[in-house]
């Protein structure tokens, strides 16, 4: 955060995914990568993020939940405050658009961050269900998404204990 903040010339913010939140919150110890979001787009930063990969010895990923499931508007609205760098603002991915991802990928991995996230909560199954309620008109935007398959995931997950 430091290191994009003294790079940033313009006000932006940057949206942390993933890995990312997950060793923010305290659930994992590390991640392999830094899934990245910056709106607006900051040239300066983006420049800046392969020497600072290198320095840093990270990789950096431009992702996020809304490059693979629609997201309710006003999300940025909804994305936890992390830290102010310089001109960047530093926040998590709205949550519950973050689980209902990683409830898509449904790799290991994101099954146990959901139900970190469930456990500490982060989300809620009742949120996580209507949040899905709210996007599931708007799949079809998402060709490589089954509607079907992915209901049946949020309603696995949910139901877990």
């Amino acid at each position: 955060m430091r290191a994009l903040g003294r790079e940033a010339r313009q006000p932006a913010r940057v949206y942390f995914t993933g890995g990312a939140s997950a060793v923010l919150y305290g659930w994992r110890a590390s991640t392999v990568d830094v899934d990245l979001r910056i709106t607006p787009e900051e040239d300066a930063v983006f420049r800046s993020i392969p020497r600072l990969k290198e320095e840093l010895h990270v990789n950096v990923e431009l992702a996020s939940p809304a490059d693979f499931i629609p997201v309710v508007e006003g999300w940025e609205d909804r994305s936890p405050f992390v830290d102010r760098q310089g001109t960047l603002s530093f926040h998590h991915f709205e949550l519950v658009a973050q689980a209902l991802a990683k409830i898509q990928r449904g790799h290991a991995q994101d099954r146990a961050d959901v139900e970190a996230m469930l456990a500490r909560g982060l989300v809620t199954r009742d949120g996580l269900v209507a949040y899905f309620s709210r996007i599931e008109a708007d799949l079809y935007r998402f060709p490589a998404l089954d509607a079907p398959t992915f209901r049946s995931a949020v309603d696995e997950a949910v139901a877990r204990s």
